[in-house]
């Protein structure tokens, strides 16, 4: 999935994406997206350990750069987030996100996002479903 337009438009705005060091990473499956974030002060909890919600966040903002890419001029809000935490990963690691969708209709996309350490092992299960709507012009 090409996400060149999803990198243009977070390295131009400040959000949540670039506080947290969220890099988009183009595939070549069109039905797959990637994201890095590192472990670091602003995505860890006090113990040294990836916080489960820059983990929910990494997954959030990653299918919604899916949503956006796959639906160009659509408006895509993430709806619904369901995580399994599964193992910690540490300050100085990154981790990754590969996003996967595995449901596509006209309003709704459910998406499959595994987070990984740079080992490659499982940190985290995440679904997240996007609500995508025509824009309002009020």
């Amino acid at each position: 999935m090409n996400l060149e337009e999803i990198k243009k438009i977070a390295g131009d705005v400040p959000a949540l994406s670039t506080r947290l060091g969220m890099k988009f990473v183009s595939t070549s499956e069109p039905d797959v997206c990637v994201a890095t974030m590192p472990v670091n002060e602003h995505t860890r909890q006090p113990y040294g350990v990836l916080s489960g919600g820059a983990t929910l966040a990494l997954a959030e903002t990653l299918a919604g750069a899916g949503s956006i890419a796959l639906c160009p001029g659509q408006i895509c809000v993430g709806i619904n987030v369901s995580a399994s935490h599964i193992k910690s990963a540490y300050e100085g690691d990154t981790v990754t996100a590969r996003a996967r969708i595995i449901n596509q209709s006209k309003h709704l996309h459910v998406w499959q996002v595994e987070v990984s350490d740079s080992q490659g092992a499982l940190i985290s299960s995440v679904q997240v479903t996007n609500y995508i709507k025509e824009p309002t012009h009020e």
